[in-house]
């Protein structure tokens, strides 16, 4: 039995595993207004560089995250870069608090139903999806602590830059998840 019960598990972590969005995927549509009203449409973001950054208010490490994008969106957005931050509480008034007390003028989307996190799934909170100018997921970004910020800024500046220099992806390679 417990045999049985052990290859049910790894069969399901296996299956979840494989429908992960990695790098060279298509971002699943998000088509849901943000804080101002305007639906967030990826196609209609093609040629720039977009965060897609999945984040809760009960999530210690969103708190830390969400000023370092806040900076990023400041510093980049000029050059062709979108966050779009998908909140997942079950409550508006819980995120519109966290917002009150860290505020944000990058787009912030309300997912209460899940609509958008059941399609990319995130497996922690927060992860960032980072789509180049074509498109296509280039990396994902899993958890957060301060010293992951350079490392976003890194990655932010290696996308822009693709598209400023007319070059392909980056000749950096890495795993699906980082």
């Amino acid at each position: 039995m417990k045999t049985l019960l052990g290859g049910l598990a790894a069969a399901l972590l296996i299956a979840s595993t494989a429908s992960a969005l990695s790098s060279g995927d298509d971002p699943p549509a998000i088509d849901m207004p943000d804080q101002t009203g305007k639906k967030v449409d990826l196609n209609e973001l093609k040629g720039k560089v977009v965060l897609v950054d999945f984040w809760a208010s009960w999530c210690g490490p969103c708190k830390q995250e969400m000023p370092v994008l806040e900076e990023l969106h400041k510093k980049y957005a000029r050059d062709g870069l979108v966050i779009v931050g998908v909140n997942i509480d079950n409550n508006a008034k819980k995120m519109d608090k966290f917002l009150r007390g860290t505020p944000v003028t990058f787009r912030i989307i309300h997912d209460r139903k899940l609509k958008v996190a059941s399609k990319y799934e995130p497996e922690t909170m927060p992860s960032s999806y980072f789509i180049a100018r074509d498109g296509k997921i280039r990396y994902v970004h899993e958890g957060f602590r301060k010293k992951d910020a350079a490392e976003l800024e890194q990655r932010i500046k290696a996308l822009l830059a693709e598209g400023a220099s007319g070059t392909g992806p980056a000749s950096e390679t890495e795993g699906p998840r980082q």
